[in-house]
């Protein structure tokens, strides 16, 4: 099986160098107990830096700790202080992480940042490229390196590209202001598999890739030129066993093995064995919302004053980004909130707040959501967090109570928990309460739904179904490639056209010979074009015709002077070369007046929608139409004209970006067979990129060279990627 090689900004180990001695602590973190099972089975690497500024290392040493890395099938990607400076604690958490949460007052926009973004994701991209091969997988994770699959897939296309995000991705009316947002998406879609938590992050990064890129999306599925893209969302889980077994190692050890912090809290509950206890873990930073948190402890102490003495909160915040001035202001609020609530709640025998700015080692961890009885994950933004997971997995005895943000990715896998509006001190206090004062069987029924969901979507669940889907896209990517026209599959085509004495070859107008337009006036064919046809038609074994659902007046006009038919509208219009227009179906426009009011309201009711009229149907286009509004009036479009058309013989046709109403009965595929009865072709061409062209494939001889523009599902025999292409195509025919 291929390799999958692991790239993330830091390596799953932490180095310790003392006296040149180069010591490896493997991280405890979900994401490398995750993916250490990923890489090692699929005997990967995994690229990233290794925690050291390179300024402090010497050649030697630099080179020592690249060998002892490589026995743990690492490979490091070297950064200088300044890199750290701009790039890390920049772009991405001065730049980025207040964007992708939110927090706009916080951006810093500054140009000198993202060129240093741009250089470290170019390094470790070419760390990648150094390490990959021809048919390896690579899984690049998080905001850091949103670039890095891109920079791979433009230098090794044939490489299978993953990327996760670990934090939520904005809407787009918040991700547009971000003067660099399009390189940002054009970086992410470099890989052939992204990955979110939840679907709403998802559906956001659909809507900036619609609005900003102007990719057409099916399902989930970007279509870009060459490649099908698939989005979707995998929570992330934890190592639910670890956390269990861990719990319950804590309550079966003797006193003397016991730590000092679990010794503290048996001696606590001895004296005071009613007492309640609230757990608060996080980082310190401004999207886990503890400033709030506080505030909503101090109204349910207000509030509920018989509890003052018999609740305590012990909040545990971990330093973070010490030296950046809105987490030194932070911190400077949470000290004064803790000050404050201590000072006007507490006594000589209580202390609300237990408060400690310090991370603590995992036997601790385990300790406190072992003993406390409420959890309080409350952040304003947070792409998943871990914490409410490893909570409930600790609670071995099925007793306890999280209070849980709507604003945590978390939240869509948790509805037992008491959901809250993180902003919402109000609502934080009332749930204090309703936790604290919840039944026990209640308590017990809800942890068990929540402990069954996590354990069966542990953190090896969803690296494993991540790679089973980069599989599947793999598959899908290797279907395309196999229909795509290859040099030895145009070979073969020129072939067969060389060889033929008689030749028709049906050639699409818009989206095959000439590319969309968002005035559809303006598709005009251009120079080369002439060039093409007029090539083409020098050639007395061939016979051209364009066969497209535009009308008679615009081909006729645009094509003057070429020796080629025309079938228009579908197939109601014929115009074989020098001779006059003929219908080649029985079609009548009775029914427009019943018919057009309908799409005049849509237009109305959509900004930069408009109207076509065709001697035999009615077309309305949104290409012009905010692109999420469009696809949304379509749909509804559709459902009207559907009920309508009921007792007349007419089609709706959904083409790209246009919605027509026609006579029933025509279709390309009829149009063509009709053309071609009793003439002795002995090569048939038939290009087209719309579904409308998939009743020509299909209805065509089996011999004949069916050509799908774009890489959707068809009936056609082979694909090419744009109208570029089939230029190319049609120029090589000699």
């Amino acid at each position: 099986m291929n390799r999958i090689h692991i790239v993330s900004n830091r390596l799953p180990v932490s180095i310790n160098v003392e006296n040149d001695n180069i010591e490896l602590i493997p991280s405890v973190g979900g994401l490398a107990t995750g993916m250490r099972s990923v890489y090692k089975e699929y005997n990967g690497k995994w690229i990233g830096w290794p925690g050291l500024p390179n300024d402090d290392l010497s050649d030697e040493l630099k080179t020592n700790i690249d060998e002892k890395l490589k026995g743990e099938d690492c490979v490091s990607v070297h950064l200088s202080k300044e890199e750290i400076d701009l790039y890390y604690d920049g772009f991405s958490n001065r730049t980025i992480w207040p964007l992708f949460h939110y927090f706009a007052q916080h951006i810093d926009y500054d140009p000198k940042l993202w060129e240093a973004f741009v250089k470290v994701n170019q390094k470790f991209a070419d760390k990648a490229l150094e390490t990959l091969e021809e048919g390896d997988t690579i899984w690049i994770h998080d905001y850091q390196l949103l670039l890095v699959p891109e920079m791979i897939k433009s230098k090794k296309p044939g490489v299978t590209v993953g990327f996760f995000l670990h934090i939520p991705f904005p809407s787009f009316e918040v991700f547009r202001i971000l003067p660099w947002r399009k390189e940002l998406i054009q970086g992410m879609l470099g890989a052939d598999l992204i990955g979110f938590h939840t679907f709403d992050y998802q559906r956001h990064f659909f809507s900036c890739v619609r609005r900003l890129m102007g990719y057409e999306i099916s399902f989930n599925e970007i279509h870009i030129e060459d490649r099908i893209i698939i989005v979707d969302s995998f929570p992330m889980g934890i190592d639910y066993d670890k956390f269990r077994d861990a719990a319950i190692q804590t309550f079966q050890k003797p006193l003397q093995e016991k730590s000092k912090l679990h010794r503290e809290l048996e001696k606590y509950f001895l004296v005071s064995p009613n007492r309640k206890l609230i757990l608060s873990i996080d980082r310190l930073d401004y999207s886990k919302g503890i400033p709030n948190r506080l505030q909503a402890f101090a109204k349910f102490l207000e509030e509920y004053p018989e509890f003052i003495g018999k609740v305590t909160l012990i909040m545990l915040a971990v330093p973070s980004r010490g030296t950046v001035e809105h987490y030194i202001n932070l911190k400077r609020e949470v000290d004064e909130l803790v000050g404050n609530v201590n000072g006007r709640f507490g006594s000589i025998n209580y202390t609300p707040v237990w408060y400690f700015y310090r991370s603590m080692p995992f036997e601790n961890l385990i300790e406190l959501y072992s003993s406390c009885d409420v959890a309080l994950v409350t952040p304003v933004r947070d792409g998943m967090n871990l914490v409410a997971k490893e909570y409930v997995a600790s609670r071995t005895n099925r007793t306890g109570v999280i209070i849980l943000s709507e604003m945590a990715g978390v939240s869509k896998e948790m509805g037992e928990a008491l959901m809250i509006n993180p902003n919402n001190t109000g609502e934080i206090a009332q749930s204090i309460y309703q936790a604290l004062t919840m039944p026990l069987d209640e308590q017990r029924e809800r942890m068990i739904y929540l402990q069954d969901r996590i354990k069966r979507y542990d953190v090896f669940k969803w690296s494993s179904e991540f790679v089973k889907s980069l599989r599947k896209v793999e598959k899908l990517q290797s279907s395309i490639y196999a229909k795509k026209v290859s040099d030895s599959i145009l070979e073969s085509i020129k072939t067969e056209y060389a060889d033929a004495k008689k030749r028709s070859i049906f050639l699409d107008y818009d989206g095959t010979l000439t590319g969309f337009k968002k005035n559809p006036n303006d598709a005009k064919p251009d120079k080369e074009l002439h060039n093409i046809l007029y090539k083409l038609e020098e050639d007395p074994k061939n016979v051209i015709t364009v066969i497209s659902g535009r009308d008679r007046e615009s081909l006729e006009s645009w094509l003057e002077g070429h020796k080629i038919n025309l079938i228009v509208e579908h197939g109601v219009w014929i115009k074989k070369h020098g001779k006059e227009w003929k219908m080649l179906a029985n079609a009548n426009d009775t029914w427009k007046p019943s018919i057009r009011p309908i799409l005049e309201t849509f237009v109305d009711r959509t900004p930069g929608s408009f109207i076509e009229e065709k001697n035999y149907s009615l077309v309305w286009h949104f290409r012009k139409a905010e692109p999420e509004q469009g696809e949304l009036r379509a749909n509804e479009l559709k459902d009207e004209l559907t009920t309508m058309i009921a007792n007349h013989n007419l089609e709706i046709l959904e083409g790209n970006k246009v919605i027509e109403v026609k006579s029933g009965g025509i279709n390309k595929g009829m149009a063509s067979l009709q053309f071609l009865q009793n003439q002795n072709f002995d090569f048939v061409l038939a290009i087209g990129d719309d579904w409308t062209d998939e009743y020509m494939f299909r209805e065509l001889p089996e011999s004949s060279v069916t050509i799908k523009v774009g890489l959707k599902h068809t009936a056609a025999r082979y694909k090419v990627d744009s109208v570029a292409k089939v230029r190319s195509l049609l120029s090589e025919l000699k």
